[in-house]
């Protein structure tokens, strides 16, 4: 990897998402020689991924330069590589551009969709995990509308601009909104020859209620306000397959759609090279301690979504979302300086600060650990705490001045499909159909 050689202990992190990027700001001009390995030569800032889908944002507003935020840092290195396997007898870690040793190993690798083994739902349907799966959803949302004008089959038509969205996390629950919304202002604007009526949007839960990790009460008010806006829920459902034309369930509801997207579940992004011992199989988490350490290694840790630290409050590991990854890496930043002065390190306890979820234009709901509240404050409070998260002052200054245009016009300029993309042909035309 061209590395040059040091007297300094080499610390590898694998990963630049928000507990990656956490930690090596930790590590920032410490007496550390830091490597940082990504597949990507940015950040992503995931919560907005959806917005990106459906044309509300670009791609670049929401992604950060990796070597933008390590430029000043010194003796700190960035690889663009994917890592193969970890070679804990030696060592070192097995990329596809050279191999690696490390003194000090940092898992942060993050989570991907979980298909729960279901194989020809994952080579149908769509995941949005990353920017060009994003905008990949995009393109198939706008191609499907442009085939749809081209096609006299009602049948063909209705299924090219019915949508299911299978999940009803936050993801889903988001993404269900921005739709509905392209629907009540946009799309009838943009295809004028298309009966933007009949468009459903099918958001498809396997249990009882939508945003089953937040409360109650705000999880009644999402259901309602996806309903107001034209969202069909389907609760207690769960998806058996799809085959790229249609949907069957554990019930007799089935749906013909050209366009799913999995929401449903996700499972850490693990590396090969572990015991397994070390890994919770179902979820492919790896566990940790209290220190993030992974359980049987004494210099390799895991944090944010691929580590599980098991506890009493948290059986299944903290929840696999941004502000335990930011906690677990700032900490385990501060850690490992004083791992190398031979002081005790200190146990993580995650500080819940709350969760939220927007559905569409004054409509959010947030769950604070003190209070819940719904509706048009709790919209600015999302987008104020999003802005706030996002890196770099381009950034928040693009995605704000978006969210006013998009507000007064009631609006997403996004809309371009400058990189097609077709799973398949959907609909065969005939020649006088065209």
């Amino acid at each position: 990897m061209n590395i040059p050689q040091s007297d300094k202990k080499r610390v590898v992190i694998i990963g630049g998402g928000f507990a990656g990027l956490s930690i090596a700001k930790k590590l920032r001009n410490k007496n550390l020689q830091v490597v940082l390995l990504d597949k990507h030569n940015y950040h992503t800032f995931q919560p907005l991924l959806y917005q990106v889908a459906t044309g509300g944002l670009e791609a670049g507003s929401i992604a950060y330069p990796i070597r933008k935020v390590i430029q000043e840092y010194k003796d700190f290195y960035f690889r663009l590589t994917s890592v193969k396997e970890i070679d804990t007898q030696n060592q070192k870690v097995i990329s596809e551009i050279g191999d690696l040793n490390y003194d000090y190993l940092v898992i942060a690798t993050g989570s991907k969709t979980n298909y729960f083994g279901n194989k020809e739902i994952e080579r149908n349907s769509m995941s949005m995990k990353t920017i060009p799966q994003s905008l990949n959803i995009r393109s198939l949302i706008l191609e499907n509308f442009e085939q749809a004008v081209l096609t006299t089959n009602e049948a063909d038509k209705n299924a090219l601009i019915n949508f299911v969205l299978v999940g009803a996390g936050p993801t889903g629950v988001e993404l269900a909104g921005a739709l509905a919304e392209m629907k009540r202002a946009i799309l009838q604007k943009d295809y004028p020859d298309l009966d933007i009526s009949k468009m459903e949007i099918n958001l498809v839960q396997s249990g009882d209620r939508v945003l089953n990790t937040m409360s109650e009460k705000s999880s009644a008010a999402a259901e309602k306000f996806l309903v107001d806006l034209g969202v069909i829920v389907h609760k207690n459902v769960r998806v058996t397959n799809y085959d790229g034309r249609t949907i069957t369930t554990n019930s007799d509801l089935t749906f013909e759609t050209a366009t799913v997207i999995w929401t449903a579940g996700v499972q850490g992004a693990a590396i090969q090279g572990l015991d397994s011992k070390s890994l919770v199989e179902r979820v492919e988490r790896i566990r940790v301690n209290q220190y993030n350490q992974v359980v049987g290694y004494d210099n390799i840790f895991a944090i944010g979504d691929i580590a599980s630290m098991e506890s009493e409050k948290y059986p299944q590991g903290h929840p696999m979302m941004a502000q335990p990854a930011l906690q677990q890496g700032a900490l385990l930043g501060e850690n490992l300086v004083k791992l190398l002065a031979n002081k005790p390190m200190k146990p993580f306890e995650y500080n819940d600060k709350g969760s939220m979820a927007t559905i569409g234009r004054n409509l959010a709901v947030v769950d604070l650990p003190k209070y819940h509240f719904n509706g048009l404050f709790a919209w600015f409070v999302w987008m104020f705490v999003h802005l706030f998260s996002l890196i770099g002052f381009k950034n928040k200054a693009v995605v704000f001045l978006n969210w006013v245009y998009n507000y007064i016009r009631f609006d997403r300029e996004g809309r371009l499909i400058v990189r097609p993309f077709k799973k398949r042909s959907f609909v065969t035309f005939t020649s006088d159909e065209v």
